[in-house]
């Protein structure tokens, strides 16, 4: 009688191991009958990335044949969390984001930025012009707010890397984040910190400059303008899927409906990319955090 029991609960286990198997399974599978899904970091505020790449969303369905769902954050750690739960098909991130999600989930770069007719951007130190600060040394036991928290590329990991090339180490000065990078700017505009830490783009954009008056801000040091933010997808979708994506957001810039959409989106276009491309971030992520990807 005993063993018997033991038998049918053996049995019971493998199904129960077996149910959940084939579950997960269904769940990861890739189906052209459900939604995709877009990723937006939040490198703005989440109702303005909305409205931004709402025009994207609409051309992707209609030339997909298929539903679009545009999904961002309030902030970065929120949205990196739909990361790693792979709810994204396609997502827009820092180069960060990028190297970490190939490596433990499978994304993989189709696209990247071209903004104010460069496809690169860099890392940089912001401060006020009145400041008195005129290197990064005169930043010796002040505070430095960086944008967007300790996974932002520009904003944190390669500002942390300028502050270290230019012999400011960690303890040296005071860390602050704010949710984003436009915030950091306007934060040390509004003189709650000596200096921003953010890419070198940031003051360009329309959401900083309509906020405050950016030719009382000067760049401090910026880096080596490196690979643009990346567009990838998740390694579920068909590669013939994936080829029509990328497709479509390169060839945005060869129309006009496609290039309304990308004005819409603060674009001048979406630019073939490759992993290797990002081979200098990783090179900066390694010597800042000591991390290999």
């Amino acid at each position: 009688m005993k063993l018997k029991k033991f038998r049918n609960y053996s049995w019971l286990l493998f199904l129960t191991s077996l149910f959940f198997t084939t579950y997960s399974q269904c769940i990861f599978a890739y189906s052209p009958e459900k939604s995709l899904v877009i990723g937006i970091f939040p490198r703005r505020n989440s109702v303005k990335t909305m409205s931004l790449f709402n025009p994207l969303k609409f051309y992707l369905e209609k030339k997909l044949n298929q539903k679009v769902i545009i999904k961002t954050s309030k902030d970065f750690p929120s949205f990196w969390r739909g990361v790693e739960k792979g709810e994204y098909d396609i997502v827009h991130y820092n180069q960060y984001h990028y190297m970490i999600s190939r490596k433990n989930f499978g994304y993989e770069v189709i696209v990247k930025n071209k903004e104010f007719g460069e496809a690169t951007i860099s890392g940089s130190i912001i401060v006020r012009k009145d400041s008195g600060i005129n290197n990064v040394k005169d930043l010796q036991g002040k505070k430095i707010i960086f944008g967007g928290g300790p996974k932002a590329m520009q904003s944190y990991i390669y500002a942390k890397y300028l502050l270290e090339e230019n012999g400011l180490g960690a303890y040296d000065y005071v860390s602050l984040f704010a949710k984003n990078p436009p915030n950091a700017i306007i934060g040390t505009y509004l003189k709650q910190a000596s200096a921003a830490g953010s890419g070198d783009k940031v003051l360009r954009l329309g959401v900083v400059k309509n906020m405050i008056d950016t030719s009382e801000l000067k760049i401090l040091v910026k880096g080596e303008q490196l690979a643009h933010l990346p567009w990838a997808v998740h390694k579920k979708l068909p590669d013939e899927l994936k080829n029509t994506i990328q497709s479509l957001l390169a060839n945005l810039k060869n129309s006009e409906v496609g290039r309304d959409i990308l004005k819409s989106a603060r674009l001048d276009s979406l630019e073939i990319a490759t992993d290797d491309e990002y081979n200098p971030h990783r090179r900066i992520v390694k010597k800042v955090l000591g991390e290999s990807y």
